[in-house]
């Protein structure tokens, strides 16, 4: 499972635009997009974890840790603002402190016991920036440096803050503000000059100069490839250098190469692949590579050791040994001036043993647990992990299959003591699973003991308990947004008492206003202990005091006056000196946002009575109720039908004026005894029900079922709009109608 950190610049200086019209930060968010795509086409990503880091202090630079799926990762890119300083080397620590928390809880690095090459988890580290000046509180450094008071505990194990399953690649942006004529050549894209270099080409990784679009592009595409399941391993030769090879393909003993002049294949760290198997997705392996310290019963403590294995390799060829049965390890090695130097050798049969120096029970022993050999067809060259000082123990495991048959006699025995004696304790364990594997159970006994001290033991299940809590406090923090500054921090430079409580503090107050003469012999400018400038108004943008280098030039002797009388001021409701103007200035853009403005506005007061129903006020009747609310008669739902245009006699309450004073009554005024009009029966077709009674509404009606839900609602709505409007037409005029009719009835 690959991890996939990206570790982002959020400086200020990632504010400034580039030819193409965005800016740094905009273009690394769409770096990390892109890469993303690219990745996805490989079926091995699946398992793939990204996590993003930035600049920000700790705890708030950790935006996307373990736990956070791929939509918080993208929710928290997408809303990244560059506004800090280029705190490289404090970010890089909160990076790798990230990734190798989790190693300590689950003891993947095996300290004191080996280093297994299929222990790991593959960390690709990768970081985009602009390569200005490392700046911070304490002013502009030119190298990077890592601190080392790291708060993970168990971090004085390793040297380095970073493991050898880890590296570290970075873009480093230099695309010009201006567009240049597009002279670029396809090919390789040149190491950048920056600080960051050196600390990639440590962890096995390398630097990208970015310098056009183009070349952003082929960069994602090469670090694509890198994303591989691999350990780093610092190969160094030991001894003289190997005879030349002349033109005719053989050595040439005449013409030594001289050992005085380093060539590149002297050193370098490279990658080895650890294929993972195919079947289980899981790296498999047998042999771990040898310590560099002898592991002693009696110490207390472990030595710490480096992150890279120093693993030397000798230029003096020997046949490779390989016996039936016996499990050995073999690990490609990633293309290097090493590699290179091997196959142009051109012998398939050459293989050059290699060691770890100190790693014998005596200081001065060191003895071959591999050996470096080319493929067949050369075009790779391998690392055989064998058993360690394997040239001593296969001759014992043949004769103990060929010709004692599995019945050794006492020489043997002695032989293979001595043999175990010289070992570390930490290879019994896997050499008794390869002679379980070959068939030869019983020669090791089963009260093996793993080399270390009791006190060691014992400190290491405790790193891995106090890693747990550390983990779980990690997790919690992640997500968690830095609090806005609240004021202006004043540091202290003395040690002496602060102006604050000096007796004669409103007197320097006063000279410091301006309304007494200043006596400087008495005050110190630089003595502010503990002391906060505090901010009225958070939401004050054109404040240029806060900042010096907003003020215009001609502007500063008038910005100092104006500070000079403000300053320690801190009770007052505006700021002395500001123009009125400038403290409704807002943006633009901010204008019509009024639900801003809303939510500063203190809460209303409750209601009185709550259950009462609210008035609507209207422009011309603030007496009238809102209808929506009361209870409507379902008489008076369905009163439809040809109204009656002239006027009859105003007791009549069949006559239309009848009909149009019972639709202005308000509610208040309505007779509640009176009967509906509408029956549930059809009326008599007699002679009476239909001459004389023009004005009369013929009732409809009803037959259940008939009538829908819709139909009723669109009716009541269409009868509430036609009383509304018949209301303030006909209020003036009916109203004292309406009141006669009352009083009569």
């Amino acid at each position: 499972m690959p991890i996939l950190l990206f570790l982002i610049d959020t400086s200020a200086s990632m504010n400034q635009r580039t030819y193409l019209g965005t800016t740094f930060l905009d273009i690394a968010k769409g770096a990390v997009e892109i890469f993303m795509k690219l990745r996805a086409r490989d079926p091995a990503s699946r398992g793939d974890r990204y996590m993003l880091v930035t600049f920000d202090d700790p705890p708030y630079g950790v935006k996307a840790g373990w736990k956070e799926n791929h939509a918080t990762f993208m929710s928290e890119l997408k809303n990244l603002q560059a506004s800090g300083m280029t705190t490289l080397g404090h970010a890089l620590r909160a990076a790798f402190d990230l990734l190798n928390l989790n190693r300590l809880v689950s003891g993947i690095d095996n300290y004191g016991q080996g280093r297994n090459p299929f222990f790991l988890e593959p960390s690709v580290i990768i970081t985009i920036t602009d390569g200005n000046k490392l700046t911070h509180t304490s002013g502009v450094a030119e190298e990077l440096h890592l601190p080392l008071n790291s708060p993970l505990p168990g971090s004085e194990l390793t040297k380095e803050p970073f493991r050898w399953d880890q590296r570290l690649f970075a873009l480093v942006l230099r695309l010009p503000g201006v567009s240049v004529p597009d002279s670029e050549h396809l090919g390789s894209v040149p190491t950048d000059e920056s600080a960051i270099t050196q600390m990639c080409e440590v962890t096995g990784g390398r630097s990208y100069c970015v310098r056009t679009q183009r070349m952003l592009n082929q960069c994602l595409e090469s670090l694509v490839q890198k994303v591989l399941s691999g350990v780093v391993i610092h190969f160094e030769k030991s001894g003289p250098d190997p005879p030349v090879i002349g033109e005719d393909g053989l050595v040439d003993p005449a013409r030594p190469l001289s050992s005085f002049s380093p060539q590149p294949w002297h050193s370098c760290h490279k990658l080895i692949y650890v294929r993972p198997n195919p079947k289980t997705g899981v790296p498999v392996g047998h042999w771990p590579i040898p310590e560099s310290f002898w592991p002693d019963q009696n110490s207390p403590t472990l030595p710490p050791r480096s992150a890279h294995p120093l693993v030397r390799f000798s230029c003096i060829d020997c046949e490779p040994m390989v016996i039936d049965k016996l499990p050995f390890d073999k690990y490609e090695l990633e293309p290097s001036p090493l590699t290179q130097f091997i196959l142009e050798r051109k012998s398939p049969h050459m293989c050059w043993q290699v060691f770890v120096n100190c790693n014998g029970k005596h200081s001065d022993s060191a003895h071959p647990f591999g050996y470096l050999k080319a493929s067949t067809t050369l075009t790779c060259v391998n690392l055989f992990v064998m058993p360690y000082n394997y040239p001593v123990l296969l001759p014992l495991l043949d004769d103990l299959f060929k010709v004692h048959k599995l019945k050794p006699n006492l020489k043997w025995r002695q032989a293979f003591e001595m043999y175990m004696k010289s070992m570390s304790p930490y290879f019994l364990l896997p050499l008794k699973k390869a002679l379980r594997m070959m068939g030869a159970p019983n020669l090791i006994s089963d009260n093996m003991d793993c080399g270390l001290s009791y006190s060691v033991i014992s400190y290491l299940k405790k790193l891995s308990q106090q890693a747990k809590i550390e983990s779980d406090r990690l997790i919690v923090s992640v997500g968690k947004k830095p609090p806005q500054e609240t004021g202006i921090k004043v540091k202290n430079h003395s040690s002496a008492l602060s102006l604050a409580h000096r007796r004669d503090f409103k007197q320097l107050l006063q000279g410091i206003t301006g309304e007494v003469p200043l006596r400087l012999i008495d005050m110190n400018f630089k003595e502010f202990a503990g002391f906060q400038i505090a901010l009225l108004n958070k939401d004050l943008k054109p404040q240029a005091y806060r900042n010096a280098y907003d003020i215009p030039r001609r502007n500063l002797l008038d910005q100092v006056t104006r500070m000079r009388s403000n300053l320690l001021r801190t009770t007052q409701k505006l700021i002395r000196g500001q123009d009125d103007d400038s403290l409704h200035s807002i943006p633009v853009g901010q204008m019509g946002n009024y639900q801003e403005y809303l939510k500063m506005m203190p809460s209303p007061l409750r209601e009185i009575d709550p259950d009462q129903p609210k008035r609507l006020h209207t422009f011309g009747n603030p007496f009238k109720q809102d209808k929506k609310g009361m209870m409507i008669d379902e008489a008076d739902e369905f009163v439809t039908g040809p109204q009656n245009k002239k006027r009859g006699n105003t007791g009549d309450l069949n006559s239309g004026t009848a009909l149009k004073r019972r639709r202005s009554m308000s509610p208040l005024l309505r007779r509640p005894q009176t009967p509906p009009i509408i029956t549930n029966h059809v009326l008599s077709k007699g002679p009476t029900g239909t001459q004389g009674q023009q004005g009369i509404i013929k009732p409809i009606p009803l037959h259940k079922g008939k009538l829908s839900l819709s139909l009723r609602f669109k009716k009541r709505m269409l009868i509430q709009q036609l009383e509304s409007a018949l209301e303030e037409i006909e209020d003036r005029q009916m109203l004292p109608t309406q009141l006669n009719n009352v009083h009569s009835r």
